[in-house]
């Protein structure tokens, strides 16, 4: 496993996206630090680069308050890390819409069957001829805690990687808690996968090269996507992009103390996240949730795994990303030094964000370059 931490990427870009926070009072200076000043807890502001820094400061101009202090609708309904970034590219003059469109890649809205009725799921298909056989599908799960976010709210990330990676990206709609409780967004998630295996080819992929990729609590289900293919003996998928994972329950690990209060997310938005994701404590105890703690890892694929240095999740992104080598997958760690959590798609305005989706799209292509056993094949 490789591990190195960047301070600063100086790589061009076209994608972003951001996890939706509530709105905060307008009087709230441009400058101000959103994190409380205490012993061991970080100040967002001062630990960022430059360009972060940019849009965490656009982000207070346009309004926010932390996570997990408002309702589930209020939250749902606020302004998001993306709306920052599209605001910063204005005052830059650029159009945002005209940013995404340089990637040249084409979306089309279709359905899955789940336990819990139809789900959307986007397809994103790159400029160009597909390769024999079809193009590879990277099947792809959003963040939001399993509360919040959709689709759209992730739009960037999904066509970014379809335009670096080459591949088609089938961007994944699942249940919701509060309204649907765990388990039933995992549920989803390997209905969705089986759903793409056995479909691909009816939208120009191909069903022997698969990848897994997901953010935040995407890159739980994720995870819990390639357990599930193993076990249930699924269609094998040749790799996985784990970008900020959710990976483990405790909220006192290292990175908990030093980012007790960053933004955009902080230990008390974790803690709101499971509270409306779960049913009871029991269930913080699923290997599903715990995966650093209670999780077979072994006979897993490779994996690519990113995470944010100013963000409650890193410290449990290193624990996974050491417990899969360690259980035989090929690991590649890329931690970003000056980055908060939710920067992966915010590569017009965040040189970091560049460089983790070139990582991403890279591993990607390799790992996609051989074929691996479809289900009816294994």
């Amino acid at each position: 496993m490789r591990l190195t931490r960047r301070l600063l990427a100086t790589l061009p870009a076209a994608a972003l996206l951001a996890l939706p926070v509530a709105a905060m009072d307008t009087n709230t200076q441009s400058r101000q630090t959103t994190t409380t000043e205490k012993a061991g807890a970080v100040t967002t502001l001062d630990q960022a680069d430059a360009d972060m820094d940019l849009v965490v400061t656009k982000l207070q101009q346009l309004g926010a308050k932390p996570l997990g202090t408002q309702s589930v609708e209020e939250t749902r309904r606020g302004p998001t890390p993306a709306d920052a970034v599209k605001a910063v590219l204005r005052d830059q003059g650029q159009d945002p819409q005209a940013v995404l469109a340089e990637l040249g890649v084409q979306k089309r809205d279709l359905s899955y069957p789940t336990a819990g009725g139809q789900q959307p799921v986007r397809i994103y298909t790159p400029q160009g001829q597909a390769p024999q056989g079809g193009w590879p599908v990277v099947v792809y799960y959003h963040g939001g805690g399993w509360v919040i976010a959709d689709l759209d709210t992730y739009d960037a990330s999904a066509m970014a990687l379809a335009g670096k990676a080459q591949a088609i990206v089938a961007s994944v709609e699942y249940r919701h808690a509060p309204e649907h409780k765990f388990p039933a967004a995992h549920q989803d998630a390997v209905a969705a996968y089986e759903w793409v295996s056995r479909n691909a080819g009816q939208f120009g992929g191909n069903p022997r090269k698969l990848a897994l990729a997901g953010e935040s609590a995407g890159g739980n289900l994720a995870l819990n996507v390639a357990i599930a293919a193993r076990d249930q003996k699924l269609a094998t998928p040749l790799h996985m992009l784990l970008v900020y994972p959710v990976a483990g329950v405790s909220t006192k690990t290292s990175s908990y103390v030093e980012n007790a209060n960053a933004v955009p997310l902080s230990r008390a938005a974790m803690e709101w996240f499971f509270k409306n994701a779960i049913s009871g404590p029991q269930d913080l105890q699923d290997p599903r949730l715990d995966l650093v703690g209670k999780a077979d890892l072994r006979g897993l694929p490779g994996a690519t795994v990113i995470t944010a240095h100013i963000d409650p999740l890193r410290s449990e992104g290193e624990d996974l990303a050491e417990k899969l080598e360690e259980a035989g997958s090929d690991v590649e760690h890329e931690d970003y030094k000056g980055v908060t959590h939710e920067f992966f798609g915010m590569a017009p305005v965040v040189a970091d964000a560049a460089e983790a989706q070139d990582l991403a799209a890279g591993r990607l292509k390799a790992a996609l370059s051989g074929d691996a056993p479809t289900a009816a094949n294994r």
